[in-house]
């Protein structure tokens, strides 16, 4: 079962996210048939999602995390809720690439340069939206550089998704380490010297550590407190009544030439390939409602 746990370190100078997301990550990998390199850029980001949307307060929030790019994966989209439920697609499933240098799935080449967008509904007017310049196409990296950015929190963010031979995921999962404004010189110097030591993320899963066991790892000698832990899924809130609210928001003229065909319409959700069907009778009613 996936999950993810909450700890702060050093007196509250440390808060620290860590997530196990092998089931999360191999169900995105099912429902939308993706090669192993879009396995593993998806799949980062949505552990960035669910250990973002979890840190946000409201009982209705929801973030999204947008990545348009120039490489061959076309561009991610991850949505997550505050209570651990992620879903997302990539532009193309299909990308397929040689190993990078060192051997491992080359995920900034899939990716390449573009901006992430991080949206934010909180339940205002509008929605909060920030972007900023990828730095890598790493996707922790660009994650780390968003939050020094345009949040000015200084983090370590690690991502990782490792595949099997046979193309399903044996482990994914991450971490995000944040310091607070007041946290102390040698704190940060000591932290920064023990991330550096430290193994890939997918490695320590590997080798059958939990999120517990990682923060352990790395936050131990800073007085480590877990605070929570969230589970996590894919899942995704597609409902009837939300792509009839899509229809409708087409407008009369439009609607007017679906009915014309004579024919019903069905409606597939990217993000869980969910089919929702709607008959000539369904759309007069929609024609009624819409402006």
């Amino acid at each position: 079962m996936d999950y993810i746990i909450r700890a702060t370190a050093a007196d509250g100078a440390i808060r620290a996210f860590a997530a196990d997301t092998t089931n999360m990550v191999e169900e995105g990998k099912t429902i939308h048939n993706t090669s192993p390199v879009a396995s593993a850029a998806l799949g980062r980001l949505m552990t960035a999602g669910a250990m973002m949307g979890i840190m946000m307060k409201g009982e209705n929030d929801l973030l999204t995390l947008k990545v348009n790019c120039s490489g061959p994966i076309g561009g991610i989209t991850v949505t997550a809720d505050s209570k651990g439920n992620v879903k997302g697609l990539v532009n193309n499933p299909n990308v397929m690439l040689p190993p990078n240098k060192i051997g491992k799935l080359d995920v900034a080449g899939a990716v390449d340069l573009g901006v992430l967008s991080v949206i934010m509904d909180m339940g205002m007017k509008e929605p909060y939206v920030s972007q900023v310049n990828m730095v890598s196409g790493e996707i922790a990296e660009d994650i780390t550089y968003y939050y020094a950015t345009s949040e000015q929190v200084p983090s370590s963010v690690a991502l990782g998704v490792l595949m099997n031979k046979d193309n399903t995921v044996r482990k994914a999962g991450g971490f995000i380490i944040q310091l607070m404004p007041f946290t102390p010189d040698e704190v940060i110097d000591a932290l920064e010297a023990k991330i550096n030591s430290i193994e890939p993320v997918t490695t320590m899963l590997d080798k059958g550590m939990s999120p517990e066991d990682i923060l352990e790892h790395v936050l131990g000698d800073f007085g480590l407190e877990i605070n929570g832990k969230t589970l996590t899924s894919y899942n995704c809130n597609c409902n009837r009544k939300r792509f009839e609210k899509g229809i409708i928001s087409i407008g009369k003229k439009d609607i007017q030439s679906m009915i014309d065909d004579n024919e019903p319409i069905e409606v597939k959700c990217q993000f869980c390939g969910k089919s929702y069907e709607y008959t000539v009778a369904d759309l007069e009613n929609m024609l009624q409602r819409a402006k």
